[in-house]
């Protein structure tokens, strides 16, 4: 589309980006380097807590979240001049798509036309919405009358149209061949999407937490109370997103202006512009925190060697000081719960406690379905080579975008009527909370399955017959099934408590920093008088609104579940949904990486073998 400048970025508007970068990592790494001395304590002070009985009762599944790669041709609307040519595209298994002139381009080896993380990114199927969202960008003003130019877009109507737009990065415009191929990318596209945005939700590595909460730290500086999707990406996008809301009103006010012709090529050219400002910044933040890298590991090593000796002193100083603020606060934070969050406390729970429950319940059918069919292949002595069939595809539920969407779509249908609920606390972030769903969905499933095949494994022999597998695998089903519900209860209230700290506690602590200015000033000195690198005042306030707010939060959650025995807990309300011994992958993302992510085969494949050979033919 025409108004595309020439150079996107002279070298003079670099230098300028190159130092807005410089500016906010020196004054974002502190933030971070104080939140790690914070994150290491509350790692080691876990550690050291008694243990309950395990909780799970399914088995661990140990593989790490992926996205199915999924591969066929589109057509792509590009170049310059743009128009639309076939490709052959690929989503690689961590999230990123890449496209090829052909197939065969692909299958050789060779390097792709172009590729780009889908961090961010949002799917669109209708090409009329598209081009309103373009509309939008770049609106023509009240005294200006431009003749439209023919648009490429509108010249060739798409059928089956994939629109993938980012707030700051170029738009991808491509289109499917059926309306099934549409619906296959599109769901495959929303799982890279949702991979690659929880990157760091996902690690519980005392860095990875360090870093999402010294974010929202400096964003609180900024003036930006409340949680919101800015954390999605690996801690090198998250950075580049942070600073891009800080430059987007500037860019807008001196490059509008500038740009020429009809109003959806300006938008274009206002999008290669933002994703030329965007790969800048991008590229010096991954740059500065790779230099950051060394430190960050020699301060972690420090932190571990000494918070570790003296954590019951630096826990005991801790309470001191928490209890002597408390005192202050008090009475301000009450009046702030009473009058501005109980009532919607309430209205949020049972929200998010209705998604949540249809999503699980989701999850349950889908399982027992899945486990009904593998019966019914082995009570219809079914072959071996299709049983393994059946196996496999089981193996695979949680991985199939095309099953689990059920599943999926039950996390978004509430997003609109719960964004209304949290905006006056400031949380912007229901995208976020719908991709934790979602991950959560996919992990108790991926372990209900584990567990199913390893159960099933242990419990079929060669000595039972065709119908005594189906009955052994008939008991198994139950007990998975139990195993199931009871996780997936635990996981619920976890879940929902620790949303609803993500939603109430920006809040509060807002309002207790303006009510209570002067005596956290005050207190500040005393903080700073015990000399450890894990106490802060951000810390120790942080943690005694949490705890008034867990004990609201469980009142609240036991009243709408009916039961005793709900309990949020500081440590609850931090798992991770995916067991990720080993694995930081937010260091892996700063580097511009993923982990490595599994192959496509399933774990327990021994079921088939088991049963006498003659079960497996007709």
């Amino acid at each position: 589309m025409g108004g595309r400048p020439s150079s996107p970025l002279d070298k003079r508007q670099q230098q300028h980006l190159r130092g807005q970068v410089d500016t906010l990592l020196r004054n974002f790494l502190p933030c971070y380097r104080g939140q790690l001395g914070a994150s290491v304590l509350r790692q080691i002070s876990r550690e050291l807590e008694p243990r309950e009985p395990a909780g799970c009762q399914l088995m661990r599944s140990k593989k790490l979240p992926r996205v199915r790669e999924h591969r066929g041709p589109l057509t792509q609307f590009g170049g310059h001049p743009p128009r639309w040519q076939p490709i052959f595209c690929v989503l690689r298994g961590d999230g990123r798509l890449e496209w090829f002139s052909h197939r065969e381009e692909y299958e050789n080896g060779g390097h792709p036309l172009g590729s780009m993380a889908l961090t961010g990114y949002t799917v669109l199927t209708s090409q009329r919405e598209y081009l309103r969202l373009l509309d939008t960008l770049c609106p023509v003003s009240s005294g200006e009358h431009t003749q439209e130019e023919s648009d490429p877009l509108l010249e060739m109507p798409v059928n089956f149209p994939l629109f993938l737009q980012h707030p700051f990065r170029r738009h991808l415009c491509f289109s499917a061949a059926t309306g099934e191929a549409q619906r296959a990318w599109r769901l495959a596209l929303q799982g890279g999407i949702r991979l690659r945005g929880t990157v760091l939700q996902r690690s519980q590595a005392p860095a990875a937490r360090a870093f999402l909460d010294a974010v929202r730290l400096y964003r609180r500086h900024q003036g930006h109370f409340g949680d919101d999707d800015v954390t999605l990406g690996s801690d090198a996008e998250v950075l580049t997103g942070v600073l891009m809301r800080e430059l987007l009103p500037a860019l807008r006010a001196q490059t509008l202006p500038g740009l020429r012709g009809p109003g959806r090529n300006r938008a274009w050219a206002w999008t290669e512009l933002l994703d030329a400002v965007h790969a800048a910044v991008l590229a010096r933040a991954s740059a500065g925190l790779r230099a950051f890298q060394p430190e960050k590991d020699e301060l972690l090593a420090v932190l571990e060697k000494t918070l570790r000796p003296d954590v019951d002193q630096i826990l005991r100083q801790q309470e001191r000081l928490a209890g002597r603020l408390r005192v202050e606060v008090q009475r301000p934070l009450e009046s702030c719960l009473r009058g501005k969050v109980d009532t919607q406390l309430s209205l949020v729970t049972q929200n998010l406690l209705s998604t949540m429950e249809a999503v699980l319940s989701a999850v349950q059918t889908l399982l027992a379905q899945g486990m009904d069919r593998l019966s019914r292949h082995l009570r219809g002595n079914s072959s071996g080579t299709q049983l393994r069939k059946e196996v496999y595809s089981f193996g695979e539920m949680p991985w199939d975008p095309e099953l689990m969407q059920t599943c999926y779509h039950e996390a978004e249908r509430s997003q609109g009527h719960l964004g209304q609920l949290v905006v006056p606390f400031g949380f912007l972030g229901t995208q976020s909370l719908v991709f934790g769903a979602q991950d959560l969905a996919q992990q108790l499933m991926a372990d209900a399955v584990t567990t199913f095949l390893q159960l099933a494994d242990q419990g079929l022999t060669t000595a039972l017959d065709c119908t005594q597998a189906a009955q052994q695998l008939e008991k198994v089903r139950g007990r998975v099934l139990k195993k199931f519900q009871s996780d997936s209860s635990s996981a619920q209230s976890k879940f929902i408590c620790g949303w609803l700290l993500c939603i109430f506690l920006p809040f509060v602590l807002h309002q207790l920093e303006g009510s209570c200015k002067v005596e956290l000033l005050e207190f500040e000195g005393d903080v700073l008088a015990v000399g450890s690198p894990a106490l802060t005042i951000e810390g120790i306030s942080k943690d005694i609104v949490q705890g008034v707010l867990l004990q609201r939060i469980d009142r609240e959650l036991k009243k709408a579940l009916g039961a005793s025995d709900v309990s949020c807990t500081l440590d609850g309300c931090s798992e991770a949904p995916w067991d990720q011994t080993g694995v930081d992958e937010e260091a892996e993302a700063q580097r511009g990486t993923c982990p490595e992510q599994p192959g496509s085969g399933t774990e327990v494949q021994s079921l088939c073998p088991l049963p006498p050979p003659r079960t497996f033919h007709s």
